[in-house]
């Protein structure tokens, strides 16, 4: 809980220093990449090291990610100071966030498959919804934490803050965690499943992340997409001809690992699309502040920890995790209906209540796939079987935000420039074109529109505009979810539920210290 912990706190927190950051490093043009750089590495090493961990045990992988993290947290604190490196300090911090994205990624991705060794599938998914609970928890207040150091003591605070976090948790983990020897598994690396996925996920990744800027139709995205399937079908390939295979295609022979999938991968595009437009709803539709939107967010995510907690305790209570997969997608898919009704008189007590059927709908469904693929799953494959429950969310929030992203852009771009005051400088409009970037360059269009005539003026038209454009981009994405929330609740209604048993888990080796 620790590991995960740190790894919640630190993506919440920094989030909120980043446009102290920009402004410290000089480096706007390339702000994206921070975030971009930790997402890429985090979802390459889920799956790679939750495989090595099948087959070398989960004890040194854990701890090598924990200590990796707090060193190269450290490394992030200090970004900039370091002219020996040849690389600005937003070059720096760019590179530092990667390496710290694959230690991340090891921490999550063998955090729960932990929980698979350690209890019964009975107790699996309260134990879940604890760990669940934690990203909530840091969800909720590593902004206001991140703030307070940003404003009372530094940007770089942010990231040291996870040293001292990060220094128990290795202490303890090496103190206390037992070391489970595999036995009956094959030591053979799947060089090629590693190369095939990396060259897979890589260019799907970026291709996705650069939609929003260039479009579909962009060369470089369509390159991009075209080497993922190429590589996806070698990738394949690959683990068919492997010994022991990085993911084994065997697993999704079985329906409910297969629907797992599927499942997780709907709930992370319609969870990620919610987090990530409904600020901008609040911002640019309703014409709440920027700090007040990320206060307005708390229901949702307090709705999202206290839904896991009671997925937990109705798994361990009827041993079941179907009753908690219907009744989540329902509460979901209610919370998305209200979503997609909301227009520029929606009341905030109207989203209050959609965050709060909605985030206690997907705490509901948060640890429900990972207890079904868990109980389905061969116990030496749980590291792989699990990871892939924390693979295909992660595709599927970025595959999510990139098409909502470009939906939302299109719809913007549209409306906007069709209702722009007539002879406007091109270049006042143009820092329009982007409705994602407009609360962190306000104070420069304010100082940019002050020199011209009637300029506050202008600027006021322009941003009541903005709200007019955004309205019917961000009423698709949410409609969108929606019907996505409606597909996985008839598809949760088939899922097949196996018994959860109590009683201790299978173990390949008594532990040792």
């Amino acid at each position: 809980m620790l590991a995960v912990l740190l790894a919640a706190l630190d993506q919440t927190i920094v989030g909120t220093a980043e446009p102290r950051i920009i402004a410290s490093l000089s480096g706007f043009d390339r702000y994206p990449w921070v975030s971009t750089a930790y997402l890429l590495c985090s979802t390459i090493s889920v799956p790679i090291f939750a495989k090595l961990s099948d087959i070398y045990g989960r004890k040194w992988f854990l701890l090598g990610g924990s200590a990796g993290f707090v060193l190269t947290s450290a490394l992030c604190g200090a970004a900039g100071k370091m002219g020996f490196s040849g690389l600005d300090g937003m070059n720096q911090l760019i590179l530092f966030r990667a390496m710290q994205g694959l230690s991340g990624g090891v921490m999550m991705g063998l955090a729960f498959t932990i929980v698979g060794d350690i209890f019964s599938p009975a107790e699996r998914g309260k134990y879940q919804g604890v760990f669940s609970g934690a990203w909530g928890f840091a969800s909720v207040f590593g902004p206001t934490l991140g703030g307070w150091l940003t404003d009372q003591v530094s940007w770089r605070a942010t990231f040291y803050v996870n040293l001292p976090v990060g220094v128990v948790a290795i202490i303890a983990l090496y103190s206390y965690f037992p070391y489970w020897h595999p036995t009956g598994v094959r030591r053979h690396i799947d060089w090629a499943g590693v190369v095939t996925l990396i060259l897979c996920v890589v260019p799907l990744l970026l291709a996705l992340t650069w939609v929003t800027d260039y479009g579909w139709s962009s060369p470089r995205v369509e390159l991009l997409l075209a080497l993922s399937v190429s590589m996806l079908g070698a990738f394949l390939y690959a683990e068919t001809k492997a010994r022991e295979p990085m993911i084994p295609l065997s697993l999704f022979r079985e329906p409910i690992i297969s629907m797992c999938s599927i499942g997780v991968f709907v709930l992370g595009i319609g969870m990620f699309g919610t987090i990530i437009y409904l600020p901008l709803f609040m911002q640019g539709v309703m014409g709440v502040t920027a700090t007040r939107s990320g206060n307005l967010l708390t229901p949702l995510m307090l709705g999202v920890v206290v839904g896991t907690f009671v997925c937990g305790q109705m798994t361990l209570r009827l041993r079941s995790y179907k009753t908690a997969s219907i009744a989540g997608s329902l509460l979901a898919t209610a919370g998305m209906i209200l979503f997609a009704r909301m227009d520029a008189s929606t009341q905030r007590t109207d989203v209050l209540l959609a965050m709060i059927t909605s985030g206690f709908g997907m705490g509901l469904l948060i640890p429900v796939y990972t207890v079904a693929v868990q109980n389905a799953a061969p116990h030496r494959h749980m590291g792989a079987a699990t990871a892939s429950a924390t693979f295909f969310r992660s595709i599927g929030s970025t595959v999510g935000v990139a098409i909502f992203g470009s939906l939302l852009l299109t719809n913007y771009h549209r409306v906007f420039f069709n209702t722009a005051p007539r002879g406007m400088p091109q270049d006042a409009i143009a820092a329009f074109s982007n409705p994602l970037l407009l609360p962190q360059i306000r104070p420069q269009l304010e100082t940019a529109f002050s020199r011209l005539d009637n300029g506050t003026h202008l600027l006021q038209t322009l941003y009541a505009n903005v709200g007019t454009a955004l309205l019917g981009g961000l009423q698709w994405i949410f409609l969108i979810s929606a019907i996505l929330m409606i597909g996985l609740s008839i598809m949760n209604a088939f899922l097949k539920d196996v018994p959860l048993r109590h009683g201790p888990p299978p173990s390949s080796d008594p532990p040792a210290h």
